[in-house]
């Protein structure tokens, strides 16, 4: 058994961690950024400082649109 784990190991090259906003399970890639599911959202300066100011781990790319919406949201009924 401890040889089938050492494979299942060696195969799992990302850590399973969950959403701190949603709770859904995803696999960081933070070795391996560019490959990372919250690599593909772009955010402006703005738009990291306001999720930032909110959460400090990590957050699937479904939160992260959120969020984005969410600030231009609050940004567009400021101005």
């Amino acid at each position: 058994m401890y040889s089938g784990y050492k494979i299942l190991m060696q195969m799992i090259k990302h850590e399973i961690i969950t959403c701190e906003r949603c709770g859904k399970r995803m696999e960081c890639k933070a070795n391996a950024f560019s490959k990372c599911q919250c690599s593909t959202i772009q955010l402006n300066l703005n738009e990291v400082q306001y999720v930032s100011e909110h959460y400090e781990g990590c957050l699937c790319a479904a939160c992260l649109i959120q969020l984005k919406e969410e600030y231009r949201s609050f940004f567009q009924i400021k101005n």
